[in-house]
């Protein structure tokens, strides 16, 4: 990899860096104590041997959580290998949500029709697949897998009603999933305020 691309996944990391919080420990957050988006599970993958608890996570620096962004969740799941259009969304959610990142592209190249498994791992197959979909759809891949990610969000919202915060704020707006997935995604296909509140008007 060039120094180009380097200075390009450094500035991805940093964008991801003012979109995650400080420090927090929400009982409804299934990823425990988290800093900057780095769960204490994957303080204590980083550390074994050590006793980690959430206080070693609230101490967590910047500095370290794009050291761990860049490794962990770009260079350990092959995210080069992919078309380079998707990385900013597909790197985003990585940190965010894991392995579902990987799933989610693997299932909407399978709706297009292209052999792949959707098992949160970027092989061969997965990378071929990624980059005859931008070859097929070069206007649409990187909308879509936001569209789908966006879609991933309000599902999960649907399956677990404590994470329904994270997708609908307390007016019945968007919340930060939602917000967070729609960055990603061109203006023309962001949900409307009606269409939101539809989309999640059967929650409590």
């Amino acid at each position: 990899m060039d120094s180009t691309q380097d200075q390009f996944i450094t500035a991805l990391a940093k964008d991801i860096l003012t979109r995650e919080g400080g420090f927090v420990k929400d009982p409804d957050d299934p990823g425990g104590a988290t800093n900057f988006g780095i769960s204490i599970h994957t303080l204590r993958r980083l550390r074994p041997g050590q006793q980690t608890g959430p206080e070693d996570v609230a101490a967590l620096t910047q500095e370290k959580a794009l050291e761990i962004y860049v490794t962990e969740h770009f260079d350990r799941p092959r995210l080069a290998s992919l078309p380079q259009p998707l990385w900013p969304s597909v790197f985003d959610m990585h940190v965010h949500s894991g392995a579902n990142a990987v799933r989610i592209l693997q299932s909407l190249l399978g709706q297009m029709g292209l052999d792949v498994a959707v098992d949160g791992v970027i092989g061969p197959q997965t990378a071929s697949a990624a980059h005859e979909g931008l070859a097929r759809a070069p206007a649409h891949l990187v909308d879509a897998y936001g569209i789908a990610r966006r879609d991933y969000y309000y599902r999960l919202a649907d399956q677990r009603p404590a994470s329904r915060k994270f997708a609908r704020s307390t007016n019945g707006g968007k919340g930060g999933w939602i917000l967070r997935a729609e960055a990603f995604i061109s203006p023309r296909f962001h949900l409307s305020t009606a269409e939101h509140r539809s989309r999640t008007g059967a929650w409590a």
